[in-house]
C-alpha cells in the first residue's frame, strides 16, 4: 500500500501569494480563530488584512486584494515575541513578531492588531503555537524515547490501542531483535522485549509505503517512511506467514482511515468563541400599538438635502432659540421639526 500523493506542506513551509486552492484548509486542518483587522506591518504597511489561525499554519491575506497574502507554517516558526513596532494605521504600538526560518532563510513577520485594546492577536497566535510544539508525537517519527512506562505505551490524547501484536522481530541488525507491535488509531509503534528503550514510533503521516517483502529473513512487513521523515525502511517479521497478514491489513485500514481525516495533535478551544448568528437572530414580534399621527408631516430628511433648484443660499436670520445665525428655513419648516428627526 502506498500513500496518496498529498505532501503535507502547510506546517512545513512559509509560501507567498499563494492561490486560493492553496488557502483552503487540507483534510485535519482546523480553523481555530478569523481575526478580521490585523496588518502586515513588515510587508504591507497600512494595508488592512484578515488573519486565519489553524492548527497548522497562520494565514494572512490583504482585505483589498485576497491574492496579496501569507502562509506561515508553524513548523518554520523559531520565535514568537511581542514588542513595539511603527504601523502607519495604528502608529506606535504593540505587535506581534513571529521569525522563521524555511529552506535555509530566515523571514520575520510583523502583525498589528488594528483592534485597540484587543490582546486576542497575541493569546490566540502564542497559545496556538505552544500548542503545536508539544504534540510532536503527533507527527514526527521517533527513534528510542520515552515511549513505554511500566510495561505499557503511554498513549498520546486521544490516542487509542486497536491492537497489540507480540513475537515481532525487528530485521534492522543482522540476528534481529524480538519485541513487540502497539496499533494504535495515530502510529505503529515498536520495542524489543529486552530493552524498552530500543523502540521506534511511526505515525501514520510519515508512512510512504507499508507492504508485503521478500527478505533473506523470509516474507516480511517492510515499512518505508517519508523524506520529512528522514526516508528510512523498516523490516518486521512474524510467524506464521497467516499473523502477518493479519497484521499488515489492520495497519493498512488504519492507515487508511487516519489518511482521510488526519490526527495532528494541536487540541485548542477558545475561551470566548462567539454565538453563533442563529442564537443572536430573534423574530420580530407585533406589539399591537397603532401609532397615529394627529398633525401633518413633512419628510424632515429632505432638509438637509441641498436643493437641487436652488441658485443661492437663502437669507440668513438670528435664532433666539439657538443664539446662532441660520440660513431661512423653507416654506413649512420649523426648527422644531427638524430637531424631531434625531431618535429619541
Amino acid at each position: 500500500m502506498t500513500s496518496p500523493d498529498n505532501f503535507l506542506w502547510e506546517d512545513r513551509d512559509v509560501r507567498f501569494d499563494i492561490n486560493t486552492l492553496q488557502m483552503m484548509t487540507r483534510p485535519g486542518e482546523v480553523l481555530i480563530d478569523k481575526l478580521e483587522s490585523v496588518e502586515d506591518t513588515k510587508g504591507n504597511n497600512g494595508d488592512r488584512g484578515k488573519m486565519l489561525v489553524t492548527n497548522l499554519r497562520i494565514i494572512w491575506h490583504s482585505q483589498g486584494m485576497p491574492r496579496v497574502n501569507l502562509s506561515i507554517g508553524y513548523n518554520c516558526v523559531l520565535n514568537v515575541n511581542v514588542k513595539t513596532a511603527v504601523s502607519k494605521l495604528r502608529g506606535q504600538t504593540e505587535a506581534l513578531y513571529v521569525l522563521t526560518k524555511c529552506n535555509n532563510t530566515r523571514f520575520e513577520f510583523i502583525f498589528t492588531s488594528l483592534v485597540p485594546g484587543s490582546p486576542r492577536l497575541f493569546s490566540t497566535i502564542l497559545s496556538v503555537f505552544r500548542a503545536y510544539e508539544t504534540s510532536k508525537m503527533y507527527r514526527e517519527l521517533k527513534l528510542r524515547g520515552a515511549l513505554i512506562y511500566n510495561k505499557q505505551l503511554r498513549l498520546l490524547p486521544l490516542e487509542q490501542i486497536f491492537e497489540k501484536v507480540t513475537g515481532v522481530w525487528n530485521l534492522s541488525s543482522d540476528q534481529g531483535n524480538l519485541g513487540m507491535f502497539y496499533i494504535t488509531n495515530i502510529r505503529l509503534v515498536w520495542h524489543a522485549n529486552m530493552n524498552e528503550s530500543f523502540n521506534v514510533s511511526i505515525p501514520y503521516l510519515q508512512m510512504k509505503t507499508i507492504r508485503i517483502r521478500d527478505s533473506k529473513f523470509g516474507l516480511a512487513l517492510v515499512l518505508e517512511t517519508t523524506q520529512q521523515s528522514g526516508g528510512y525502511v523498516l523490516g518486521f517479521r512474524m510467524d506464521p506467514v497467516e499473523k502477518l497478514h493479519e497484521t499488515v491489513k489492520q495497519i493498512q485500514k488504519l492507515y487508511k482511515v487516519y489518511s482521510s481525516w488526519p490526527i495532528f495533535g494541536i487540541e485548542f478551544e477558545k475561551e470566548d468563541s462567539p454565538d453563533a448568528l442563529e442564537e443572536l437572530t430573534v423574530e420580530p414580534v407585533e406589539d399591537g400599538i397603532e401609532i397615529v399621527n394627529e398633525e401633518p408631516t413633512s419628510d424632515a430628511f429632505a432638509a438637509y438635502y441641498a436643493d437641487s433648484h436652488q441658485a443661492a443660499d437663502r437669507e440668513p436670520i438670528y435664532d433666539e432659540e439657538l443664539g446662532l445665525a441660520v440660513e431661512t428655513l423653507r416654506e413649512g419648516m420649523t426648527m422644531k421639526s427638524l430637531w424631531e428627526v434625531m431618535p429619541s
